[in-house]
């Protein structure tokens, strides 16, 4: 007979905590429900439960790749997201708690809900993003911009997955360049990490995730400077452009944005106190 649930938890547990793993238990209680094909809950509902030869096997397979480091969203293929599930594959960044602030931002930032507004997601990736303000602005409608086409395909599912489908479009593309449409909301989280810190990042990011969604070269201000520059084009006077930013950015982002004509600049801080995203105003 094999073990059962809460033992096989346990044993896993330790396998990936030897491996550098944070969140042990957590973790191997979401690939184990995801081996057996059940909810994070079953372990509290039914930790005498024994698994069968086959769900053994999978598991010890699951939990291998992930003591290799492999991302948990990429071997149960989700992620939560401002609470709601994301379709996640090794083509796209894995959504962040971090990125969540943006999000809230946004919100803030907008006075009314209800009111009909056009999104421009630039970089869209997953789509996590654009769908998750679309979830909580009903009137709204937005496109999301991304140069992988594996990419788009993630992201169109997700939007059907979550009955988002009517609100979002998804196209290929470089930034803002050749639309030719004027948006209320600009929202981008585009790659920030300077490139000479790419190896020194945790094995989940440095060897599974996309390095194009990563690298923003030897400053990591690239991709702000070129979403800068053609900006205005798609964003109407009045506007409002939220930039996702790394640790240490905001105050060079920030400056940037007032050389492009942005004005009421804010600051907003994750949960540990990072200056995580910039947002401000395009001048009439």
């Amino acid at each position: 007979m094999t073990e059962n649930a809460l033992g096989a938890v346990k044993s896993a547990a330790d396998v990936l905590r030897a491996a550098g793993v944070t969140n042990t238990k957590r973790e191997a209680t979401l690939l184990l429900a995801h081996a057996i094909g059940e909810d994070s809950g079953f372990l509290h509902r039914e930790p005498e439960r024994h698994l069968t030869v086959q769900q053994k096997e999978t598991f010890d397979r699951l939990v291998e790749r992930r003591s290799k480091r492999e991302p948990l969203s990429h071997l149960t293929g989700h992620r939560e997201f401002w609470s709601l599930d994301f379709l996640v594959t090794a083509d796209v960044l894995d959504p962040r708690a971090d990125s969540e602030t943006l999000i809230e931002s946004a919100l803030a930032r907008c006075e009314d809900t209800f009111k009909p507004r056009r999104i421009l997601d630039l970089g869209t990736g997953s789509g996590c993003l654009l769908l998750s303000l679309l979830s909580e602005l009903p009137k709204a409608t937005g496109v999301g911009i991304d140069k992988s086409d594996a990419a788009l395909a993630v992201a169109r599912k997700n939007a059907v997955r979550l009955g988002l489908d009517a609100q979002a479009e998804f196209f290929f593309g470089n930034w803002a360049r050749g639309r030719d449409e004027k948006f209320d909301l600009v929202v981008s989280n585009p790659p920030y990490i300077p490139s000479g810190e790419i190896e020194g990042l945790q094995p989940e990011v440095r060897d599974y995730e996309p390095h194009a969604a990563l690298t923003g070269g030897t400053d990591g201000l690239d991709c702000y400077r070129q979403i800068l520059f053609d900006v205005h084009k798609v964003l109407r006077p009045g506007g409002l452009l939220i930039f996702e930013v790394g640790a240490g950015q905001a105050s060079d982002v920030g400056r940037m944005m007032q050389q492009a004509g942005f004005s009421q600049l804010k600051y907003h801080r994750d949960l540990a106190s990072i200056e995580r995203c910039v947002s401000g105003f395009l001048a009439d």
